[in-house]
């Protein structure tokens, strides 16, 4: 599938501070996601990443929205893929920008402005840090599709929010605004929404501001009782994401919330 653009869907900016700003850049669309994005998310991490001019990403998304959810267009073309053509090309890139978050050396933080969806809530949880607003909403409501969530949120939402409230957002697909979102410790800070961005960008200069070395042996030793049930998750979930779009219930769920039907 392929979403022709004025412009790239993905935005990459390198500040004269240090920070590497990555900007999902379908305002029109609420930052909808879909392959060739993600994949050129990752490439937009490899390159902040290996630039030594980035001292941390901040991550967000242009317009009212950070990202919500995936396209619709590309769901519909889901309905006719092999799982093995999910495992090994879609998931590539949408398993491969959470993961590069997840691992990554450097500071990262989700300036999440609006709604961060399946997908983009998954994104978000991959980053060090989260700062949103009231207007702010977060959901991991896979199971309305007859999904699940793939990407990592299953084993980081419990161990952030706790497992009852996990699963008020997985399994009760229910969504979670601002206030909320940082009562239970979904996001670290609540600030107003023309602050978000530089509130975020404050939060990642301040933590690049301490050693880089001892930052990064840091992060991955927190991330280091993770990573084996990491790993494990998106081997295990990404394989039955995969058997869950070719089922019945998918394609259902899909032609009931056609917006071309409506």
């Amino acid at each position: 599938m392929s979403l022709a653009a004025a412009e790239p869907h993905i935005l990459v900016e390198v500040l004269d501070n240090g920070i590497g700003r990555i900007s999902l850049n379908r305002p029109e669309s609420a930052n909808a996601v879909y392959p060739e994005l993600m994949k050129a998310l990752c490439e937009a991490l490899d390159q902040c990443i290996g630039d030594d001019a980035v001292k941390a990403i901040v991550i967000t998304g242009k317009g009212r929205n950070f990202a919500a959810g995936a396209d619709f267009s590309f769901l519909r073309d889901l309905l006719d893929s092999r799982t093995e053509g999910v495992n090994q090309s879609l998931y590539t890139w949408f398993k491969g920008s959470v993961e590069r978050l997840w691992k990554c050396p450097k500071p990262t933080v989700a300036a999440v402005n609006g709604a961060a969806i399946t997908v983009g809530c998954e994104v978000a949880l991959a980053c060090d840090a989260r700062v949103a607003s009231t207007r702010s909403r977060f959901g991991e409501n896979w199971l309305q599709l007859g999904l699940i969530p793939p990407l990592g949120g299953a084993v980081l939402l419990p161990r952030l929010i706790g497992l009852t409230h996990a699963k008020r957002m997985i399994l009760e697909a229910q969504m979670i605004g601002g206030e909320e979102a940082l009562r239970i410790g979904l996001v670290d800070e609540l600030v107003e929404d023309d602050a978000i961005l530089v509130r975020a960008e404050e939060r990642a200069l301040a933590m690049a501001a301490l050693p880089p070395r001892a930052f990064a042996a840091a992060k991955a030793a927190l991330h280091r009782g993770f990573e084996s049930t990491m790993e494990t998750e998106w081997v295990a979930n990404v394989l039955n994401q995969a058997v869950l779009i070719g089922s019945d219930d998918f394609k259902a769920q899909v032609a009931a919330r056609d917006p071309r039907k409506r």
